[in-house]
């Protein structure tokens, strides 16, 4: 038997019962059925690679579920109201209801090694019709405004506890601070254009973004292990990786100075008029940061990481793209995810090509 307390609530389309249940036991009590199983069901095809992101959540700390998961009882449901508190039998392995908003968040936990440690806050509706189920699921899921990556980064900075998000967003706000930084007054923080920014044309979240994967390749699975004092993994193929372990972002900042103020000064046409280029906006920016492992450990093999490194590197570029009468332009890169392959692509074969051919 099952005791769970509740609150009634009214609203327009009913009464309905807000409880909390052992996730283990909610488990056992509900149907997951998604629509193409059923022609009745209002559930989405469930995602293993969703329901593996929150099992893996699950292991932080500070793990927290405060949503209701949200189920349509059985006309059928053995259910007993009893002082406030619902009574609920546990025979023969009889469900309930059906769950109408939650089910990646219920599989993910009931599939992790913490499922014990968590109780869920659970929404009883009772009679309801297929086309009130079907309505409940559309207004919580196509209502939902979603939050800028640009402020989720900013958060990062209130954790008292060290992650890559946290070091890619004080990075972005330093160069976006530095008088000295090509990226002065041009990263949209919050992701909004402020009334001086006439040349942003980066957000805050698409310029760390892409920064994180230089420092990791489980962002999540460091912050969760930071938080738990546990010692963060090395990662050879990220040359970045290393400054970050050691808590010497202001290499890493230093770094992007020259990588930047290199570009900069080898394209100044296009740094004064990012606007009407793609080297300055997405496209750009994520070449870029796509050949900079190459770059890098080319300096590296050369113990040069200096300015003068990555201007050669900037400049063999330039000479490549000189001989092939392309501009770095939409006309001739237009802004989508494999023109950003093939211009961090074009990057890294241009300055393989000059090393090899003794520029030093």
């Amino acid at each position: 038997m099952i005791v769970a307390p509740y609150i009634e609530i009214n609203q327009p389309i009913g009464s309905f019962y807000f409880s909390k249940m052992k996730a283990t036991d909610l488990g056992q009590l509900v149907h997951v059925t998604p629509r193409s199983a059923s022609p009745s069901a209002i559930q989405r095809d469930e995602s293993s690679q969703r329901i593996n992101e929150i099992a893996k959540y699950c292991s932080d700390p500070d793990a927290t579920f405060p949503t209701p998961i949200i189920i349509s009882v059985y006309e059928d449901a053995n259910i007993t109201l009893n002082n406030n508190n619902f009574e609920i039998p546990l025979n023969n392995n009889k469900k309930i209801g059906e769950v109408i908003d939650g089910q990646h968040r219920l599989k993910g936990i009931l599939k992790s090694d913490f499922k014990d440690r968590f109780e869920l806050p659970i929404i009883l509706m009772f009679n309801l019709t297929e086309e009130e189920k079907a309505y409940v699921f559309s207004i919580i899921n196509s209502k939902q405004t979603k939050v800028s990556m640009s402020l989720i980064y900013d958060l990062f900075a209130l954790s008292k506890h060290r992650s890559p998000q946290k070091t890619a967003h004080e990075i972005a706000r330093a160069l976006n601070k530095n008088t000295e930084s090509p990226f002065y007054n041009r990263l949209k923080m919050l992701g909004k254009k402020e009334e001086s920014q006439d040349l942003a044309t980066l957000s805050q979240g698409t310029f760390v973004k892409h920064l994180i994967f230089l420092l990791t390749k489980d962002p999540d699975l460091d912050y969760r292990l930071s938080k738990r004092n546990e010692e963060l993994p090395q990662v050879p193929s990220l040359p970045l990786r290393t400054y970050f372990l050691n808590n010497e972002d202001s290499v890493i900042l230093k770094i992007f100075l020259n990588v930047f103020n290199s570009l900069r000064d080898t394209f100044p046409e296009y740094w004064e008029s990012p606007l009407e280029n793609i080297l300055w906006k997405t496209t750009g920016y994520v070449a870029i940061l796509n050949s900079f492992n190459a770059m890098y450990d080319l300096g590296d093999k050369h113990n040069d990481l200096t300015y003068n490194h990555f201007k050669k590197c900037f400049t063999s570029f330039k000479n490549y793209l000189e001989k092939e009468n392309l501009e770095l332009t939409s006309k001739d890169f237009p802004s989508n995810a494999q023109q950003q392959n093939r211009l961090s692509k074009m990057i890294i074969e241009s300055i393989k090509t000059a090393y090899n051919n003794g520029y030093k």
